[in-house]
């Protein structure tokens, strides 16, 4: 018999390759939105379609010397979390009550945009430093928990 992954190791490994996607050179970061075993929509982080990516303009945050965490706004990519976001709104596909899996912990910006957009749970890789993230997801209720 094959040995199978379960749902929530499945769900990582295709992050993962999501991520490989990244054009961000600080960190390749994956997600998907999942809602009864289903994938609804990706993301990974890099800049706006359309739109030089960092390896070709050069990375702001990376040149001033930006520690992970902070100045998001002069990132000039997209989060991996808010690109599923915005790949499901363009596609007319409800993400409410959907699990977010992803490679790493969304940023404070992220979070608050989950919460609004009715995410439910996340199921995540690696950490990240922002504690607000933290707060907001444990005030709004949303489940976090890690897998390896």
């Amino acid at each position: 018999m094959v040995e199978r992954p379960d749902w929530d190791h499945y769900f990582m490994e295709i992050a993962v390759v999501v991520a490989s996607r990244s054009t961000c050179m600080r960190r390749q970061v994956g997600s998907l939105l999942v809602f009864n075993k289903r994938i609804l929509a990706t993301g990974y982080n890099g800049a706006p379609v359309g739109l030089n990516h960092c390896g070709e303009v050069g990375c702001l945050r990376q040149e001033m010397q930006i520690p992970s965490g902070e100045r998001h706004e002069l990132c000039r990519g997209l989060h991996a979390e808010q690109n599923a976001i915005i790949q499901a709104a363009v596609h007319g596909v409800a993400i409410r009550d959907s699990a977010l899996y992803c490679t790493h912990y969304p940023c404070a910006v992220c979070a608050k945009m989950l919460v609004n957009a009715g995410v439910t749970s996340l199921i995540l890789a690696d950490n990240y430093p922002d504690s607000l993230a933290k707060k907001i997801f444990s005030e709004a209720g949303i489940e976090v928990r890690f897998i390896v």
